[in-house]
Parts: C-alpha cells; structure tokens; sequence
C-alpha cells in the first residue's frame, strides 16, 4: 500500500505496488460459498435397492493329463493307451461340457514331430485348450 509523505517527491508518478486488498476480499468471497455449496453437490437420490442371495455357480473343467515318453507311447490319465483308441478318447472329451484342458508331459528326449502331432490331433478334434507340464527346478 501506499502512504502519503510529506517530502516533495513526484505525486504523478505511477504507482508499482499492486493492491492485494481486492484480490483477498474475492478469494474470501469465493471460499464461503464454496463452503456452503459443496454439502449440495454430494445430495444423492437414495434408492432402495432389491436384494438376492446367490452363490456364483462355477465350474471347473476337469484336466486330461497326458504324457508322452521317449519312444512316443502315450499314457492317457496314467494309463497306457494304443494309438488307434488315442483319436476316439480325444472326441470323446471333446464332447464333454466344459471341455477339459489338455495337459502334456513330454519326455526330454521325445521328438518333437510326436508332440506335434498329438497337439494337432488335439485341436482337429475340439480340443483348443492345451498346456504343457515341465519341470521347473531342472536345467538344461
């Protein structure tokens, strides 16, 4: 703010100081209605909502555990099976609801062209869902 002096400066010259007065009556303003309008903006419409008791009805899709030893026998859930019957059972869980996952075991020396052809078996008779089991604490 400026004060009248009496020493005989230059009365004409342009004042440098801002008037902060005006600016702090607006903000203070502005404050107390925001105080009283924010309790307004929070105003919801209360609604009575229905209410159910239901449990969510989940089911798993049981897993076809599948392994392949060196020489390319299949094991079926841990039984041996011919590879004549191998087509029919994987039509035969295809049919099943929901379709089981197919999970291979492969042997480290197994060619990869059998592990191949028993994935593409797979898919060609509806089964999509396929997971190879390995053994994480061995390396290479």
């Amino acid at each position: 703010m400026a004060f009248a002096s009496l020493d005989g400066g230059d009365d004409n010259a342009p004042l440098a100081e801002i008037n902060m007065v005006p600016l702090i009556d607006v903000m203070l303003v502005l404050l107390i209605i925001f105080i009283v309008a924010a309790p307004l903006l929070t105003h919801a419409v209360k609604v009575e909502l229905p209410r159910a008791a239901s449990t969510v009805n989940e089911t798993r899709a049981e897993n076809v555990q599948l392994a392949i030893d060196a020489q390319g026998q299949l094991l079926w859930n841990g039984e041996k099976l011919e590879p004549t019957a191998f087509t029919a059972r994987l039509a035969q869980a295809a049919t099943l609801s929901p379709v089981p996952e197919l999970h291979i075991r492969a042997d480290r020396s197994t060619p990869y062209e059998k592990v191949a052809q028993v994935m593409s078996e797979a898919s060609r008779q509806g089964l999509t869902r396929i997971g190879f089991i390995t053994d994480p604490g061995s390396r290479p």
